[in-house]
């Protein structure tokens, strides 16, 4: 007779679209369920995605960062970390912006925001690329592969 543990609850994603061209919130639910499991990450509750355009983005990065432009992605920790807590963050990922960056970089846009979403995940897991040696991008281009195999430009 087996006992039965606490049940697990379901990992909630949320994906938040503000603009158009944006994969679906079903397939980037499924990229971040992917990552995750590549990460060996443990199992957060829940995490929000946010896939919005230069404006909201350049609004974020200039009062979180103070860099008066759009990037490609932010991540935000919960405003109050502790050890209980089921929220991993957030990840913002500006869609024409990464678009951009997708066409300079010769693959689909859908390849260039799973980079970018594995980077932001990895940020929420306490990875930093400025204080790093290169590990972050190591272990970025591991989970990108194990969990999507190389893309047609040989970017992971």
């Amino acid at each position: 007779m087996r006992r039965a543990g606490p049940p697990e609850r379901a990992l909630s994603i949320d994906v938040i679209c503000t603009v158009g061209g944006a994969p679906p919130a079903a397939r980037v639910r499924g990229w971040i369920l992917s990552l995750l499991s590549k990460a060996a990450a443990k199992r957060p509750l829940s995490l929000s995605v946010l896939l919005c355009g230069d404006r909201r983005m350049r609004t974020l990065n200039g009062a979180w960062r103070r860099v008066d432009r759009p990037t490609d992605v932010l991540s935000f920790l919960p405003f109050e970390e502790s050890s209980s807590s089921s929220f991993l963050g957030d990840i913002v990922i500006d869609v024409p912006y990464a678009a951009r960056q997708a066409r300079r970089r010769g693959h689909a846009l859908q390849r260039e925001v799973q980079i970018l979403l594995a980077h932001g995940l990895l940020h929420l897991l306490g990875y930093d690329h400025e204080e790093d040696d290169g590990t972050m991008f190591r272990r970025q281009r591991r989970i990108l592969l194990s969990a999507f195999g190389e893309g047609p430009d040989g970017v992971p």
